[in-house]
């Protein structure tokens, strides 16, 4: 698999995993801007972190990383620390997501970005690992997406893979993030954060709105495990994480 410079560039485009000129429904833009308060005040999201670093510390180093979809750099930089020797690749359509990504984790060498989709992303059979966290459901045409992924693997490599299932209850989020804050920072200080983090609010409240209109992908545990496993994976181990909104899919591509 090659890359023809350091940073692969597509057209900036707002939406995800949108093509530039099918701009979808949630601004990924605007959300980077807060992005990183997921990571620093949800219990939920550390939680998810937490189980991807255990993950790497079961397996031998990959040779070669792709974490697709990767937003701001939070698994790559995870896999950057683990696996300091590997080469691994920051693959992200927004063109903020991977800005903010390329200065969070400057200071790691072994860390190529590349401002694409993952259909755009050319190869096959020379990843190790793939990591796609809370990206998919967001992506066109999942089926083939799936099959992307499928195919930047080596026979025998992994797939870690996170995605949001369930429609977004943004009352339920907000309670519990008001609850976990106050309890840590008082209520002035969840109140600040409440405010540092609107933007991260108002385009929750765009994912929830476009999973009701079926513009992104809502699924059960089931049936996600049965589309990765039709795109040719076997699953070895399956939970639901995230407060039950997501799914947790550790496979190989056979």
């Amino acid at each position: 698999m090659s890359f023809n410079t350091n940073e692969d560039v597509a057209s900036p485009s707002v939406g995800g995993f949108s093509r530039p000129d099918q701009p979808g429904p949630t601004d990924w833009t605007a959300y980077s801007s807060a992005y990183d308060l997921l990571s620093m005040h949800n219990p939920a999201y550390k939680a998810l972190m937490q189980d991807f670093a255990a993950f790497l510390a079961t397996i031998g180093t990959p040779q070669r990383i792709y974490d697709i979809g990767g937003g701001t750099g939070n698994y790559t930089e995870i896999a950057a620390r683990a696996c300091p020797d590997s080469e691994i690749h920051l693959v992200e359509p927004d063109a903020a997501m991977i800005r903010s990504a390329r200065t969070k984790l400057s200071a790691h060498g072994n860390i190529n970005f590349h401002n694409l989709a993952l259909e755009d992303v050319k190869g096959t059979d020379t990843c190790d690992l793939v990591v796609c966290v809370h990206a998919l459901y967001a992506m066109p045409e999942q089926v083939q997406r799936l099959d992307d992924l499928h195919r930047l693997l080596r026979p025998g490599g992994y797939l870690y893979l996170i995605d949001l299932g369930r429609r977004m209850d943004v009352a339920d989020w907000r309670k519990y993030l008001f609850l976990e804050l106050k309890k840590r920072h008082g209520l002035a200080g969840a109140l600040r954060v409440f405010w540092q983090g609107r933007e991260v609010a108002k385009q929750n409240k765009a994912i929830c709105e476009a999973q009701k209109s079926g513009a992104y992908w809502t699924h059960t545990p089931a049936e996600l495990a049965s589309a990765v496993s039709n795109a040719g994976f076997e699953v070895i181990s399956q939970k639901t994480v995230y407060r039950g909104y997501s799914d947790l899919l550790v496979c190989r591509a056979k």
